[in-house]
């Protein structure tokens, strides 16, 4: 015991007297005078070490004897107007105070555990827990039990074991599946094979089938929802479950998914003109330059990039110009405004990661995604899954509620953000009408919860614009905020909300893309996050606009309208008051709204418009609160 003690003293006396490990050599001295001083600060002067000043307020108690003498002081600049060998003289006493003190307090705390008490704490530690008693404070460490790994409590019964299961997202069985666990109370992982699609080799191994859900009990395949719903319409579930879960899982049952684990890259190669386009972000003459009377920065001129092409490809300006369209076609390039894809001459481009849009996008994570780009539909099917696969985990069963901060947590999210760099040059135009429908409507909703989790949920209406303007992604080579989305895309590129100006001008390249006819029923797929909002969902291009039918009768049987018929009014949605060119007229609404109501609603809707009496319509308040 007083080995260890000693060694603890030394320690704490290194520590606090030796400010780098360059000082041990000058630890022993006991040399105060002010040459010494002057040295050994000129000594710590080379060796970089800052002085850090004691606080005015601690103890200075005598050291005591035996212990051994401080380490030289920290350093002093050679023009230093103050006297050196006071300051030297000063930190080696406050020094020599401060670890006295110290080795004062371990002394006490030695001194107050007797030998009868020390002998007993190692008796008890064999016993698998350790106690110390030390000056009023009181440590209990409890060693961990390899048996106790994994309990799972089922009518008050601890069971050893893991429950698991293989999952698709939007599947019926593996949502079935997923509530009866919870509403037992039962801990699970969960192995989704649209999040995690390298398990799915796994499944077939041990299944023989891709089919889910695949439930086991360790490392013992249970079935699937057959075979639970067998169990526990028999009432015997409880019984067989103790019976599979009596030892500690094994290593051979399924691997809960864990960070960075079965990334899937093997679909991923890079461009094809990564080579030239490395050439030219090393070779080409990046300025700032005065055009158009504004300074355009991070510019390039076209002939000065063929040039560049010239001597790295060898070859002639046609084939020059050539790579340069193909560059712009893939979005490593723009024309600075927008006016052209290339040409040769003095018309200035810069790269994607220059465009001065690309700090306010928060799916641009230091550079450009320089693999060769997916398809627009496939990356849009992959945030469709992994999106939904978040939703069945961290939300409520109705969706209304939402756990943001489990979101931001998981495996899944940040899965989530590696795939929103997929965005960056992805070819938007290969679309069909419902395939640009669903992608934009779950582009969307995603941004809305990444939004919330890395910048806050908006509080005010300053907030809320800078919510709806400020954060971006680049999609395609452009940048998209949520206003942009919702009013230049799907809207067919109407003002905003209390905007004087259309979200895309004249020449945007944008414009190619909103849809044709505007779809009121969008209004109803988009969720901002809010109470008041439709609840969020992710949607397939193959049943898009059955599905926003579907959204919309549940908005509006959730309360998106009430109607009081001794009052003859109609309370309805502020969403509707908002976007009123996007309905119609006051009765035209009212006539359009009847085929998404329940018959006790629509029956009573139907006979105040019969009536052909005045009909009130008051806007409902906006609960702008978090749907969390």
């Amino acid at each position: 015991m007083k080995m260890e003690s000693a060694e603890i003293l030394n320690r704490f006396s290194e520590n606090a007297d030796n400010p780098s490990p360059d000082h041990n050599s000058n630890s022993n001295s006991n040399s105060n005078s002010n040459g010494d001083a002057v040295e050994d600060s000129i000594k710590s002067k080379s060796d970089g070490v800052g002085i850090i000043q004691p606080h005015s307020q601690l103890p200075k108690p005598e050291a005591p004897p035996g212990l051994s003498p401080v380490s030289p002081p920290p350093p002093v600049t050679e023009n230093s107007f103050l006297d050196m060998p006071t300051i030297g003289k000063f930190i080696r006493e406050r020094s020599n105070n401060f670890s006295a003190a110290i080795a004062k307090t371990l002394s006490s705390l030695k001194e107050n555990i007797d030998a009868d008490a020390w002998s007993e704490t190692v008796m008890i530690k064999s016993d698998e827990v350790t106690q110390f008693n030390i000056s009023g404070l009181k440590v209990v460490v409890k060693l961990k039990n390899e048996d106790e790994d994994e309990n799972i409590n089922i009518n008050g019964h601890d069971i050893k074991g893991r429950i698991s299961f293989f999952s698709r997202s939007n599947c019926r069985d593996s949502t079935a599946v997923r509530t009866f666990f919870r509403q037992k109370g039962l801990q699970f992982i969960e192995i989704n094979i649209d999040v995690y699609p390298k398990r799915e080799k796994e499944l077939i191994q041990r299944t023989g089938s891709s089919q889910v859900p695949q439930i086991f009990f360790n490392d013992k395949l249970f079935g699937g929802l057959v075979a639970l719903n067998s169990l526990r319409n028999s009432g015997s579930f409880d019984h067989r479950f103790r019976e599979m879960l009596v030892k500690k899982c094994s290593s051979d049952a399924p691997a809960p998914p864990v960070y960075g684990f079965d990334d899937d890259h093997d679909d991923e190669s890079m461009d094809d003109l990564l080579d030239i386009i490395r050439v030219l972000r090393q070779k080409l003459p990046i300025q700032d330059r005065l055009m158009k009377m504004k300074i355009v920065k991070n510019c390039f001129a076209g002939s000065e990039m063929v040039e560049v092409l010239l001597h790295h490809l060898d070859c002639g300006r046609r084939k020059g110009v050539e790579i340069g369209k193909q560059l712009s076609k893939k979005h490593f390039i723009h024309h600075v405004f927008g006016e052209n894809d290339f040409e040769d001459g003095n018309h200035f481009y810069r790269f994607l990661e220059h465009e001065p849009y690309i700090p306010k996008c928060y799916n641009f994570r230091g550079c450009t995604n320089d693999f060769e780009p997916k398809t627009a539909s496939l990356v849009g099917q992959r945030l469709n899954k992994i999106m939904s696969a978040i939703l069945e985990s961290y939300a409520s069963d109705d969706r209304c509620h939402v756990d943001y901060v489990a979101i931001s947590r998981s495996e899944e999210f940040r899965r989530y953000v590696n795939l929103a760099q997929d965005l960056h040059r992805v070819n938007l135009f290969t679309l069909s009408a419902d395939e640009k429908l669903a992608f934009f409507l779950n582009l969307y909703n995603a941004m809305v919860i990444h939004a919330i989790i890395r910048i806050g949920h908006p509080e005010g209406v300053i907030e809320r614009k800078s919510f709806f303007s400020d954060f971006q992604y680049v999609v395609g080579g452009y940048p998209y905020s949520l206003g942009t989305i919702k009013n230049g895309i799907l809207r067919n590129n109407r003002r905003g909300t209390y905007s004087l100006v259309k979200p895309f001008g004249s020449g945007d390249k944008r414009l190619e893309l909103i849809t044709q006819k505007m779809n009121p029923l969008i209004h109803f797929g988009l969720c901002n996050g809010t109470k008041s909002s439709p609840t969020v969902r992710f949607f397939t291009s193959q049943g898009v606009e059955a599905d926003l039918r579907f959204a919309t009768r549940e908005f509006f049987q959730r309360g998106g309208m009430e109607v009081n018929l001794d009052e003859t009014t109609i309370y309805l949605t502020r969403i509707i008051k908002w976007f009123k060119s996007d309905f119609g007229q006051d009765k035209e609404i009212l006539k359009w709204i009847i085929s998404y109501l329940d018959a006790t609603k629509a029956g009573l809707l139907t006979h105040l418009l019969s009536d052909g009496g005045p009909i009130n319509i008051v806007y409902q308040n906006y609960d702008w609160s978090m749907n969390s």
